[in-house]
């Protein structure tokens, strides 16, 4: 039982768990048993924090349903190995050798000795933001004379922890459409997302900056070169769907077109941040130009940054990408970041993930478009993506699909959460050394 083995069977665990709760007739509003398709497509959905969904999540399930949905949501979120290094600590019990490990590999950090204590800032800061969130959020819902005290708590708590996982899931049947005018929300919602978005060690490292700077300690913060390629890069990608949107949706009187400038550029901006794996939307997808769906699909197939509860190739594969092709353009033989040159077992890494990603999208859209041939091919894309990115974003085909269509959407969901890579070593097992060296032999690229 290797750490990628233990990760993969975990996630699978868990959504097996969340299926069979969701499956009870206490958790639905009707007081039946539930549909075994629909149980399990909303478990995977909830523990991959994807958001995708087959029936609508504020009618369907009941109170005891939601707040399942939401534990799930906040475990998939944090990560198996994470909620399980949390139950550890509560229990009092002792971190071995295969614990710290498991947690390396799953936070991506270089050294065993402080995985444990990464965890414990990482339960405090997600709390922090979370409660924040939720704070924030029952001010604006406590303002509406149609909720009390009791529904508007919880719909401020629901989409706090559903937003900063990344989940996308709402208890309203139109997500937040009925917010696409109100700054507060548009506001308050996007930035719980970048905040969950940018990764934990990123923050952890603003964290200690802002600290320092208060404290006034004279010693200059050198940021670490994935906190540099994070923030730079998802601002950049935010700016440049800003700007895309806008442009691709201005005349459109489906989405945006018959608002008024204000409302545009609020909607705009919502429309690129929430891409980033967040789920949430404020207009109708199905009704966008295809230019604008081709927007959402490159920056959802991006996602968010490692470390972080979103999913997707991440910032930093495209960023090492681009650095290497530029380095290629230049005729440089070594790729240089900032002034720091990126390992070549790192370049290798970010060829596996795009081309496993890559593959895993293809065969998804391939399978979906033989089982359900009527429906439209660019839908079915971004449906495939949404999926394997852990998006959540819909143009509405998602109930509609088939059976069989589902499965394939489910399978999708858990490899784009667990990882390509990670899926392919819990398969294979641990790569073995070898002695051997083979001889090097040029062939014709590109």
């Amino acid at each position: 039982m290797t750490v990628p083995r233990t990760i993969c069977l975990g996630f699978l665990a868990l959504i097996l768990v969340g299926t069979l709760f969701l499956l009870l007739p206490i958790s639905l509003q009707s007081g039946q048993w539930g549909d075994l398709v629909t149980a399990l497509f909303t478990a995977t959905s909830a523990v991959c924090v994807t958001g995708l969904a087959v029936v609508d999540t504020g009618t369907y399930f009941s109170g005891f349903g939601q707040f399942v949905l939401l534990l799930l949501i906040q475990i998939g979120g944090l990560g198996y190995m994470t909620a399980t290094t949390i139950l550890l600590l509560v229990l009092g019990r002792r971190f071995g050798l295969r614990d710290k490990a498991a947690l390396q590999q799953t936070l991506d950090i270089e050294e065993l000795s402080g995985a444990v204590q990464l965890v414990k800032s990482i339960i405090a800061l997600t709390a922090l933001i979370e409660i924040s969130g939720a704070i924030a959020l029952f001010w604006l819902f406590s303002q509406n004379p149609d909720y009390g005290v009791g529904q508007s708590l919880w719909l401020s708590v629901f989409h706090s922890i559903s937003a900063f996982n990344n989940a996308g899931f709402s208890l309203f049947s139109d997500s937040l459409m009925g917010y696409t005018s109100s700054v507060p929300m548009n506001m308050i919602i996007t930035t719980i997302i970048i905040l969950a978005g940018i990764g934990y060690q990123v923050l952890m490292e603003a964290f200690f900056w802002g600290r320092d700077r208060l404290r006034g300690k004279p010693n200059r913060t050198c940021f670490s070169l994935n906190f540099k390629v994070a923030t730079s890069t998802t601002m950049v990608l935010l700016l440049l769907g800003f700007i895309g949107f806008l442009g691709a949706e201005f005349r459109n009187p489906e989405t945006i077109g018959r608002l008024d400038a204000s409302t545009k550029l609020l909607a705009s901006w919502f429309m690129s941040v929430t891409p980033r794996t967040a789920g949430f939307n404020t207009i109708d997808y199905g009704k966008m130009t295809t230019t604008g769906l081709f927007i959402t699909i490159a920056l959802m197939f991006i996602g968010a940054s490692p470390g972080s509860t979103g999913g997707g190739m991440k910032t930093t594969t495209l960023r090492v990408l681009f650095e290497c092709t530029r380095a290629v353009l230049r005729g440089k033989e070594e790729v240089l970041c900032y002034r720091r040159q990126i390992p070549n077992t790192l370049l290798i890494k970010a060829i596996g993930v795009v081309f496993g990603s890559v593959m895993t999208v293809i065969l998804t859209t391939v399978l979906i478009t033989l089982a359900d041939p009527d429906m439209d091919f660019t839908r079915v894309l971004f449906e495939s993506v949404s999926a394997f990115a852990t998006v959540g974003l819909s143009t509405g085909i998602t109930a509609a699909v088939s059976t069989f269509s589902k499965l394939v959407l489910i399978v999708t969901m858990y490899v784009g959460r667990v990882g390509v890579l990670m899926l392919m070593l819990a398969i294979l097992g641990d790569p073995k050394p070898s002695a051997i060296n083979y001889p090097q032999e040029n062939l014709l690229v590109g």
